[in-house]
């Protein structure tokens, strides 16, 4: 029997038997190959994600791919078959900010698969096909998976602009903090430093792209042309901006926690440093991200520690470290 996860409420999780939702028009029925395991999917469990961006009772699941089997009307049938993977914003497209590109920032308020709308924690999603990217015949579906947070560190190098031979740095080594070494890396740095807690993520840092490692520390060097923060703490956003050159560019990924205290605005008005930041990742981010993995130049299956099945969801939110979990329904 295949079954679906459903978080009822927080702390509380049910498996229960799913049946695929035929697609209505504009809409695409897709067979999910595996989801990932996100920071926010454990908040959605655990209680502590924002209210107004969450709705129980609800099937979690943000990060996936699949492969689509039926479409509704008015969507092309050569997307059957296809392999693809989808973004999780539900955006109206007809508000100002739809049309400037920003659709993360959609006026008609926050809809997301996964957290207001069914997500891919079940044998299949439904969902609009404008939402769908299409990934080339071949493409490793699990590695795949990854697309989603790295749609989002694709929106932090665009916002960085690094040009080739700049200092640039990244303070994280979880998923985005790798997946960011793997984007700037392929820009051509001069110098690209990754900052971690400890050297456990020195190895893979390198093999992604980084040219040196530091704990993070009193002692790190300065001098950054441009730096992407990807570890969700204000204290991580303080040492970010610690690195940075005068007149230099800091991107913001992570969420720290409300009321933080963390960058000091008269120090980020006096050294003119450039503060961007990212929530989510808009369509041309989500283009890029899957043109460099279709290209051969992103592949984040290194970043995959875990495989588990569905059934074993309590596990998967549970799971430690800093690696990838996957669940494969």
């Amino acid at each position: 029997m295949s079954v679906q996860v459903v978080v009822e409420a927080p702390g509380v999780y049910r498996l229960e038997p799913h049946t695929p939702r035929a697609p209505g028009p504009g809409e695409a029925l897709v067979a999910v190959h595996a989801v990932g395991v996100c920071g926010s999917d454990r908040e959605l469990y655990r209680g502590n994600r924002p209210p107004e961006y969450v709705r129980y009772p609800v099937v979690p699941g943000h990060e996936w791919s699949g492969t689509v089997r039926a479409v509704g009307a008015g969507v092309p049938e050569r997307l059957v078959g296809r392999k693809v993977v989808g973004e999780g914003f539900r955006n109206c497209q007809v508000c100002a900010r739809c049309h400037a590109g920003e659709t993360t920032l959609c006026a008609a308020g926050y809809e997301e698969t996964g957290f207001t709308h069914p997500g891919a924690m079940a044998p299949t999603l439904t969902l609009p096909a404008r939402l769908l990217h299409p990934l080339p015949d071949d493409a490793d579906l699990t590695a795949a998976a990854l697309l989603e947070p790295a749609a989002c560190i694709a929106a932090a190098a665009l916002l960085a602009d690094v040009r080739p031979g700049e200092r640039v740095a990244v303070v994280g080594t979880g998923t985005l903090g790798m997946l960011a070494v793997r984007f700037l890396a392929a820009v051509s740095p001069g110098e690209l430093l990754v900052v971690g807690l400890d050297r456990e993520r020195e190895a893979l840092a390198k093999e992604f792209g980084a040219t040196d490692f530091a704990p993070s520390g009193p002692d790190l060097p300065g001098g950054y042309d441009v730096v992407i923060e990807a570890a969700g703490s204000a204290e991580a956003a303080l040492t970010a901006s610690t690195l940075l050159r005068r007149g230099g560019r800091l991107v913001l990924t992570g969420i720290p926690a409300p009321g933080a205290l963390g960058l000091d605005p008269a120090d980020l008005v006096v050294r003119r440093l450039e503060v961007r930041t990212v929530f989510g990742a808009p369509p041309a981010a989500w283009a890029h991200a899957v043109r460099l993995f279709g290209a051969g130049l992103l592949d984040p299956l290194p970043l995959v520690t875990h495989r588990l099945p569905l059934t074993e969801f309590a596990r998967a939110v549970e799971a430690k470290g800093p690696g990838k979990v996957l669940l494969l329904p």
